[in-house]
């Protein structure tokens, strides 16, 4: 039943399309949101849904299972905005799909980490560990960085930080198995692995504390999660009350209450 649930309300989002996407929406105050699993969408449905309705706007939701698939269908009209990217990871899809998908306001974000299910700390590293990293290209450079911050292995210089792949490692001295695969199925290996790096929202869809991290990375400005428009719609009254609502004082106090943690990393243009 869920399934045909999900079927019809994407079909609904098609005919909305048909008819004009964009400009329905903002006609109707009627914001379509594509979601994926992870927190930042449940973050926008629990704290951000509750300001826009309260300044008149009806929100629908279409989910996704990944991220790429609600990408593809916000660069077709089929939803209006999704919350589930950093800036490197949109921009590579823009450069992939000749799309134009525009990040409007950052928010908050779950920085990726380092863990292992059988090791206390990044001084445990062994030669010949296996190192587990996501296999999408933004999501590789930025497992690297954080082994680079590890001590662990040294980058090319030469190659921005950001396009670095596996080839681009000039020191191994540990000669660590670095294995690629999907951030979602990083946690479920641990136990096969010694250590992984998990980002954010695969970490939280896994149940895992972010407190066991054993080193987090330095957020850079283009892995700052953004909510994300297509490009034509960066300046529609809807959008600017996404950007309002993630930057009023009604979330800022909602984030105190669900961050006694430091779970999230809060960007200064929020606070």
């Amino acid at each position: 039943m869920r399934k045909l649930a999900l079927t019809v309300l994407a079909l609904v989002s098609l005919v909305l399309t048909a008819c004009g996407s964009s400009g329905t929406s903002e006609e109707s105050k009627t914001i379509t949101v594509g979601t994926s699993p992870g927190p930042y969408s449940e973050l926008f449905l629990d704290h951000i849904v509750p300001i826009l309705e309260e300044d008149g706007f009806q929100i629908e939701v279409v989910e996704f299972s990944d991220l790429r698939s609600a990408d593809v269908a916000l660069q077709e009209g089929a939803v209006d905005v999704n919350v589930d990217q950093h800036t490197a990871y949109m921009e590579n899809f823009n450069a992939e799909a000749d799309a134009d998908l525009t990040a409007i306001t950052p928010i908050p974000t779950v920085p990726t980490g380092l863990y292992s299910s059988s090791k206390d700390s990044v001084e445990e590293i062994e030669k010949g560990d296996k190192v587990a990293i996501p296999d999408d290209a933004s999501n590789t450079a930025r497992a690297l960085l954080l082994l680079e911050k590890s001590g662990w292995i040294t980058l090319d210089e030469s190659v921005e930080a950001m396009s670095s792949t596996t080839s681009d490692i000039v020191e191994n001295p540990y000669e660590l198995d670095i294995i690629e695969m999907s951030s979602a199925q990083i946690p479920r290996s641990l136990d096969d692995l010694d250590y992984g790096v998990i980002p954010g929202s695969m970490l939280y869809a896994a149940g895992m504390s972010s407190n066991d991290s054993l080193l987090n990375e330095d957020i850079l400005p283009h892995l700052v999660l953004h909510a994300v428009v297509d490009g034509k719609n960066s300046e529609t009254d809807w959008a600017k009350a996404i950007v309002a609502a993630y930057q009023s004082d009604a979330f800022l106090e909602k984030m105190d209450q669900v961050n006694a943690d430091n779970y999230w990393f809060i960007p200064d243009e929020l606070k």
